[in-house]
């Protein structure tokens, strides 16, 4: 029995939108588009919004079809610990080994008087579109879609060896390369959340929380290139 068509869209669309804009990004700046409205600006300033106003009009529309385990107050529990060791792994070389500076990146102060706005705009993408679209697709569907095709079929959190390993894999190799140890070692433990709790909202937490933790991390040492 294949897949339905809904379901798969469901599933699928947000994250496609997402990286969509990620691409729309290199090849504005391949073309050497570096303004807006007549304002010098790299292109990810502008992009970015729509990039999450798409994603966000997506989720919505399918939000019915995400109905994936209950967010016990122990599953989220659960969620949020695991989202502040995912934290600790993304910022571990600066803190432990005194890695390089990472200041190139989204600075929401880069147009005078729009830094309450950029910055409002990247921590909704960052907190809640990014897990959202990244947990219903590396969690919600392919760990379920390698082990069968008609993945609704099957609980949330359900997966096999291979398909365990191979979201790991894809997961890491989406992140850039100077970040796959932590974005490893972050499939391995988002996946081990989906397994054990079988909540699509504990795995969203667990992201969340990660992304709320390093949002402050990046405006407190100003490293904008954690976004």
């Amino acid at each position: 029995m294949s897949t339905e068509r809904p379901a798969l869209l469901a599933y699928t669309l947000p994250f496609v939108l997402f990286m969509a804009g990620l691409v729309a990004v290199s090849v504005a700046r391949t073309l050497g588009i570096t303004t807006f409205a007549g304002i010098p600006l790299d292109p990810m300033y502008w992009i970015y919004p729509i990039q999450t106003a798409a994603c966000a009009a997506a989720l919505l529309w399918f939000w019915r079809c995400y109905d994936e385990g209950a967010g016990t107050a122990g599953k989220l529990l659960i969620g949020a610990v695991v989202g502040l060791v995912i934290f600790g792994l993304w910022v571990a070389p600066q803190e432990l080994v005194h890695q390089a500076r990472r200041t190139e990146g989204f600075d929401p102060g880069v147009v005078s008087g729009m830094s309450p706005w950029m910055l409002a705009g990247r921590f909704t993408r960052l907190v809640i579109i990014v897990p959202l679209v990244e947990e219903i697709f590396w969690r919600g569907f392919l760990l379920r879609y390698l082990v069968r095709d008609d993945f609704t079929a099957i609980p949330f959190g359900s997966s096999s060896r291979f398909s365990f390993w191979m979201v790991v894999a894809a997961f890491t190799l989406v992140h850039s390369p100077c970040d796959w140890p932590a974005a490893c070692l972050t499939g391995i433990l988002l996946n081990l959340v989906a397994v054990r709790t079988r909540s699509l909202l504990a795995c969203v937490t667990a992201h969340a929380m990660a992304n709320l933790a390093l949002g402050i991390y990046i405006c407190e040492t100003r490293q904008w290139g954690f976004w």
